[in-house]
């Protein structure tokens, strides 16, 4: 039989001489902030703020986060108008479609922001790296205000003409800019025919399209075809001849797919001689040197193998005898009688589709009035 040990209840020093030595083989135990997870300890002090915040204050704090996100977006998708320098603005960041500046012009803008402030900002994007000279900005559109603002500011030196107020847009393709600038002026004010052949030209040798045909496409996506055909038509004249002609945005619509029609034709060196052998003081003079070698190719046999629409052969009429006016842009005008009523035919180079709509509207304009 096992001997049963006898328990006696531990004295007083006993206690101490146990306690003393768990003490001695246990190390401190750490702080509670120090025992639990780094998250926990994360949450458990935002839930102890929030609760000694009251209702007014955590409604303050959603309101003005959800601004400032409001405003963060806004500011990347170039909603927000701010105040720049004018002199931290390049103007000339891309190139102009528009060649001349009218000075009447000018001056009645000038005016009008002297008096009722700018009404529209301007546009620009920010530069990949600011400039030696400070130039940050590249200007979109708004080149006419601001040049006057800075004209402003070179008559009266008043300090509100330092800073001009604009749209900072994201930085974009130069596609999106050179469409911006071309809506803006066909808006405001159309471009003459050879800025615009002009603008579609640079546009692509500037990287901003695959070729002028794209740039044409892109640019004047909101035009007639008609129209479209036309600024390819004096894109042609400003590639071939355009450091040549001193007088170019003044041609005419007649003229300049004239001059198209005669560079297809391979007239590039002819005209570039008569331009070259004579100085012409304004454009109808400068027209005067090119007219001998565009008539001559115009009165030239077509070589068949250029390919194009073959001419047609006149059919005989009974338009002899009719009653006929001739304009000063070459068109000629029949008038005749018949069975029915009167009939009106249109001869000449001058006449195409576009212009004989807007004929017709004219014609039914006078008959309503009358």
């Amino acid at each position: 039989m096992v001997k049963r040990r006898r328990l006696e209840t531990p004295s007083t020093a006993d206690l101490d001489r146990i306690e003393q030595e768990f003490r001695s083989e246990t190390s401190p135990r750490p702080p509670l902030s120090h025992s639990i997870a780094p998250i926990a300890q994360v949450a458990a002090e935002t839930a102890s703020q929030v609760q000694t915040e009251g209702a007014d204050v955590r409604a303050v704090r959603a309101r003005t986060e959800a601004d400032a996100a409001r405003y963060h977006k806004a500011q990347e998708e170039g909603l927000l108008i701010t105040e720049l320098p004018t002199r931290e603005i390049a103007e000339s960041a891309i190139i102009r479609d528009r060649m001349n500046v009218d000075e009447a012009e000018m001056l009645e803008l000038r005016l009008s922001i002297s008096s009722s402030g700018l009404r529209l900002p301007i546009e620009v994007y920010e530069l990949e790296k600011p400039r030696p000279d400070g130039v940050r900005y590249g200007l979109i559109s708004g080149y006419r205000r601001l040049l006057a603002v800075r004209g402003l500011y070179d008559l009266t030196e008043a300090e509100k003409y330092t800073r001009i107020r604009a749209i900072l847009r994201p930085r974009t393709g130069m596609d999106a800019a050179f469409v911006s600038m071309v809506e803006e002026n066909e808006i405001r004010s159309e471009l003459s025919h050879f800025e615009r052949g002009r603008i579609a030209v640079i546009s692509a040798q500037q990287g901003a399209f695959a070729n002028t045909e794209e740039a044409v496409a892109k640019l004047f996506a909101n035009g007639s075809k008609a129209k479209r055909s036309k600024v390819r038509s004096f894109a042609l004249i400003f590639e071939e001849l355009g450091d040549m002609l001193e007088h170019a945005e003044l041609l005419t619509e007649k003229r300049g797919l004239r001059l198209a029609a005669a560079l297809r034709l391979g007239a590039e060196a002819r005209l570039r001689d008569a331009l070259s052998n004579h100085s012409a003081d304004d454009a109808d003079q400068e027209w005067a040197l090119m007219e001998p070698v565009i008539v001559a190719l115009e009165s030239a046999p077509r070589d068949k193998s250029r390919g194009g629409r073959p001419k047609t052969e006149k059919q005989p009429s009974n338009w002899a005898g009719a009653k006929s006016i001739k304009t000063s842009t070459g068109i000629t005008i029949r008038s005749m009688q018949d069975s029915q009523g009167f009939v009106l035919r249109f001869e000449g180079r001058a006449i195409d589709a576009e212009r004989m709509d807007s004929l017709l509207t004219e014609i039914q304009f006078l008959l309503e009035k009358s």
